[in-house]
């Protein structure tokens, strides 16, 4: 591996140069076989270059020309080499640089989106793009104080969903403030019954810090505080599973109330 691939590819580890260079790394085989696929690609995410063990080219003899051909630069390394340079302990696949996308706002039609209000924790984040990408949800919007999205470990945890899955970071009180919804839920100890909700098909789900929850900042822009049952002695639940049961609560609601009206007509 060219001496200034390794010092590009290990500087990447760093959200500083991520953003100076405009590249983040893809680590191991499903996450880059997602990445090099267009029908899983959704975001249609660039890749400037690859490199992968002999195991790999076996494994995938019959579409690494294809690969190839989506990429500035390719070459074969070792597997120590592949670990030597990335984030994974153990990486005997590839490894890709991709090209980051630009931070741009979207429009937000008659759809659910996430907000994260000071997500910290890369493995939680990567667990959120998961679950978003699980129940649907593609969009992301995401307080300025909230991990990059784009770190290894993020992308790692994602297990592809990044591909699925678009951030838009900002200052997350004032888009709130900005892009007023009656349809905004939070998370609180003090809140309505989740089981008792009467979800929308469209607005936004706020998922608060892992310790201290949604701040005052945010809280005054949810028009829906909501909690989830406590049943036993457990102080507080971590922010990605916390995630899963507001989604998978929301999808149930939207779903039994469409076959509800379905038998009706």
């Amino acid at each position: 591996m060219l001496k200034r691939w390794q010092r590009l590819v290990k500087s990447l580890h760093n959200k500083k140069f991520r953003y100076q260079e405009g590249l983040f790394l893809v680590e191991g085989e499903k996450s880059v076989v997602e990445l090099l696929t267009p029908e899983t690609n959704v975001q249609g995410i660039e890749v400037e270059a690859l490199f992968y063990t002999p195991k790999f080219a076996q494994e995938y003899v019959k579409y690494l020309a294809s690969f190839q051909k989506k990429v500035a630069y390719s070459e074969v390394v070792t597997q120590e080499i592949l670990q030597s340079v990335g984030t994974l302990q153990t990486n005997d696949s590839i490894l890709a640089v991709a090209h980051l996308p630009q931070n741009l706002p979207f429009d937000r039609a008659d759809e659910m989106v996430l907000a994260l209000a000071d997500i910290r924790d890369p493995g939680n984040l990567g667990t959120i793009i998961r679950i978003a990408d699980w129940y649907g949800i593609n969009k992301m919007i995401c307080s300025e104080t909230t991990t990059d999205f784009y770190s290894p470990k993020v992308i790692s945890a994602s297990m592809g969903s990044f591909l699925r899955v678009r951030p838009y970071y900002c200052q997350l009180d004032n888009y709130l403030r900005e892009n007023f919804s009656d349809s905004v839920y939070g998370a609180f100890l003090d809140g309505k019954n989740i089981y008792e909700e009467d979800f929308k098909a469209h607005g936004i789900i706020v998922i608060g810090n892992e310790s201290n929850g949604i701040s005052d900042e945010i809280a005054q822009y949810i028009s829906h505080r909501i909690t989830i049952p406590r049943f036993g002695k457990a102080e507080s639940l971590n922010a990605a599973i916390a995630t899963a049961i507001i989604c998978d609560n929301w999808k149930r609601h939207i779903l039994f109330h469409k076959s509800y009206q379905d038998r009706k007509r």
